[in-house]
């Protein structure tokens, strides 16, 4: 496993992490704490220092689970980035008041069992959000205070992460693979230039990537691949990626032959990492067979030029003209 450095906050944390929405499940199921015991363990064990988790993830259970593997391992230097506010109810403008920034801070902390947290995004705010500059001040005074030692955003859209900074964030969160490369047209260079790191989510766009999927796959009733696809429930770029997932299974298979890849994942992964601007990539896993599959990435030579191209044609070809317009 190598090592980049997270923007400001100056943590060396591995270049392929983890992401833990499903974390002690698979989707849509019951949580199990020993599952996601074993889980972060292998995590560890292959590498990876850096989790990232937030406060509705299995309803607190995926902060908990951390907070209980750093107890009991006090020894090992794990960082952790968890999310706030995506549980508001709304989920408005309006709601993202001073009294429940404080709130979110500080039931994180108490799940995590810390007294400082690494790193708080927020996740996935309403685009006034950023021209709501107390809000920032309020990760400021928390920072100050040092109830959280870095602050930062997740987002959904590019133009999300360029307006984030204005602000004294250390890192953004944003969606970037094969099939939504829009991140490094612009943005990348200006996080560079702003020490900001850069945390890659959906990298396998919810598993299309993996190539293993077709037209007859079927996904769990609670499974947001399932019931999300068109955005009924949330941002439809939260679910393979925003992109069309017939059109999905048809570039993915293309990808696969033209690549001539038998692991098309790890491929997708490794070609994340062919940006230096990259810090980390975070591919959820829910055992320890994924875990080892992920974090194989890393140890992949890079991509020659040809294999580049060939992603980039795939890219022009099935999805630019839509999806970067909408993201």
């Amino acid at each position: 496993m190598e090592y980049r450095t997270l923007g400001k906050t100056g943590f060396k944390i591995s270049e392929v992490s983890l992401g833990t929405w499903q974390l002690g499940s698979k989707w849509g199921d019951p949580f199990d704490e020993d599952d996601a015991q074993q889980t972060l363990e292998a995590a560890y064990q292959a590498g990876v220092n850096f989790f990232d988790t937030a406060d509705i993830y299995q309803d607190g259970n995926s902060e908990k689970a951390i907070g209980r593997f750093l107890k009991e391992h006090p020894d090992r230097q794990i960082y952790v980035s968890t999310k706030c506010g995506r549980g508001l109810e709304p989920h408005t403008i309006e709601n993202y008041t001073k009294e429940n920034l404080i709130n979110f801070v500080n039931s994180s902390l108490k799940n995590l069992g810390t007294d400082s947290l690494d790193l708080i995004l927020l996740h996935c705010p309403p685009m006034q959000a950023y021209y709501h500059k107390e809000i920032f001040d309020t990760l400021d005074e928390l920072k100050a205070q040092g109830k959280i030692k870095n602050y930062g955003v997740s987002v959904e859209r590019i133009e999300e992460a360029i307006k984030a900074l204005d602000y004294d964030i250390s890192a953004v969160e944003i969606i970037f693979n094969i099939f939504r490369q829009k991140p490094a047209d612009l943005f990348f260079k200006l996080a560079k230039e702003h020490n900001v790191g850069t945390i890659i989510r959906v990298p396998l766009a919810s598993g299309l990537l993996t190539g293993k999927y077709t037209l007859d796959t079927k996904f769990g009733k609670n499974d947001h691949r399932n019931f999300n696809r068109h955005g009924e429930a949330f941002d439809k770029g939260e679910t393979f990626a925003g992109v069309d997932y017939e059109t999905g299974v048809k570039a993915a298979n293309e990808l696969k032959e033209k690549l001539g890849s038998d692991n098309l994942a790890q491929t997708a992964l490794r070609w994340i990492l062919m940006f230096d601007e990259v810090s980390t990539i975070i591919p959820g896993a829910s055992n320890a067979n994924q875990i080892a599959s992920n974090t194989g990435a890393a140890d992949l030579p890079a991509l020659n030029n040809e294999q580049m191209g060939i992603c980039k044609d795939i890219y022009q070809k099935y999805f630019e003209p839509v999806v970067k317009y909408e993201w």
